[in-house]
């Protein structure tokens, strides 16, 4: 059995625990993967381990904008415990790897037993609601460089590892912004020695230097998540 690595599913009781892992499967999740899109009932809730997910939201025909992250630390789904069978957001698999997938039906049972899950899940959900405000205020106000550095800590963090793989095209997609302007940036954290990116393979050299060099919504995300979660941050954790 895939050994347990999502911190949400770790904080609930044992008895908890065990009954809704009984109900999960391990599933491989493909980078680029749609697992839900806006307003779509679930059919899976899922919980990444190693991966991680992109939610995307899309106005007017533009290109879809990244406004939220989810990986081990979470779980895509949490908006069952609100009595809501759908996400207001598309989600799309940022980062492959594996996740614990259990059916919508399968996790309404546990949820309406566990008093454990549903408290964790609107808790989770507090911290959601602050991220998202963190971000809409993050690409309003600051620079691509440090938006960078940002999401590459986010991702890092998740992927729980230094290597992970991204394209200029998935970067300009993730932040908004056009392919020159991930060039132009990421060219310059490469060339503090922060990172060595090649041909979509990134690697982090240097973490301090990068989360010195990232906005301050980085570190106001992991807050969020240690005061409402109570428990180290998800970043502090990254190598655990």
């Amino acid at each position: 059995m895939t050994p347990v690595r999502n911190h949400l599913i770790e904080l609930l009781p044992e008895l908890d625990r065990k009954r809704l892992l009984a109900r999960c499967e391990p599933v491989p999740l493909v980078l680029a993967q749609v697992l839900c899109e806006r307003g779509a009932p679930l059919e899976h809730v899922h919980f990444p381990l190693d991966s991680f997910i992109s939610l995307v939201t899309h106005l007017d025909g533009h290109p879809g904008l990244e406004v939220g992250m989810i990986g081990r630390e979470g779980v895509l789904g949490a908006s069952l415990a609100l009595g809501m069978p759908a996400v207001p957001l598309q989600a799309v698999v940022q980062g492959a790897g594996t996740a614990w997938r259990v059916s919508t039906c399968d996790f309404l049972v546990e949820l309406a037993r566990s008093q454990a899950l549903q408290h964790y899940l609107h808790r989770f959900l507090y911290v959601r609601m602050a991220q998202l405000a963190t971000s809409a205020a993050c690409l309003r106000f600051h620079l691509i460089k440090p938006r960078l550095a940002r999401w590459l800590l986010m991702s890092q963090d998740r992927a729980h590892a230094d290597h992970f793989r991204v394209t200029h095209e998935f970067l300009a997609y993730m932040l908004g912004v056009r392919r020159v302007g991930v060039t132009v940036a990421a060219g310059a954290l490469q060339r503090r020695g922060l990172i060595l990116y090649h041909r979509g393979e990134l690697q982090v050299l240097d973490r301090a230097g990068l989360e010195a060099s990232a906005c301050t919504c980085y570190a106001t995300d992991c807050q969020s998540y240690t005061d409402t979660l109570g428990v180290p941050s998800f970043a502090a954790r990254h190598l655990v």
